[in-house]
């Protein structure tokens, strides 16, 4: 039985820009995108919940986002947990929704999320990478035992190379994309 699995490489590659992704849609441009609030949990119910758990979020203007809560006791709750998520949203109360004006981004703050973008670019090239070295390990683990040929274990890592190089261009364009969005560019 072979350990090499250039499926499940494929698939974890795959995984490293989807989460890339995931976290480039968290970082604030100066759009109101309901993925903003996913990191805001709330105080509810004695215990920690996420905010879309407890209300509806949504973006009826592309710079305010409502946030329409079902219990009414949750209002306040709601309030505080947006507030000190570190977001710089100061919500509106009104009855059980909560409006969300998105205010325009600083020069700096701009910079700032930039770098960050950058960060988790590189932290999705190094899963990349840490999925091709385990592609590669197990190339040669299967050279070793015999299962494959060291032709097929060369043609195999050129596979993987090939994969990988695919995958890093894919990061590197979201993260350009993202930077440029975030920059206005």
């Amino acid at each position: 039985m072979a350990a090499y699995d250039k499926a499940d490489l494929e698939r974890r590659m795959a995984g490293s820009v989807e989460a890339l992704k995931h976290d480039l849609g968290g970082l604030r441009t100066g759009r109101a995108s309901t993925s903003l609030l996913d990191p805001v949990t709330v105080e509810v119910y004695g215990s920690h919940m996420p905010l879309n758990t407890i209300a509806t979020v949504s973006a009826p203007e592309p710079r305010m986002l409502s946030v329409q809560v079902w219990d009414k006791s949750n209002v306040g709750p709601a309030d505080k947990a947006i507030r000190s998520a570190g977001l710089g949203l100061n919500p509106i109360v009104d009855g059980t929704t909560l409006r969300l004006p998105i205010p325009d981004l600083t020069e700096e703050r701009r910079k700032e999320l930039a770098k960050l973008a950058g960060q988790y670019a590189e932290k999705a090239r190094i899963a990349a990478r840490n999925v091709r070295r385990d592609g590669m390990d197990s190339l040669k683990t299967d050279e070793k035992k015999g299962v494959i040929s060291e032709d097929e274990r060369k043609r195999h890592e050129t596979e993987v190379q090939k994969l990988t190089d695919s995958t890093i261009a894919d990061i590197d364009a979201a993260a350009s994309a993202k930077e440029k969005e975030i920059l206005g560019k």
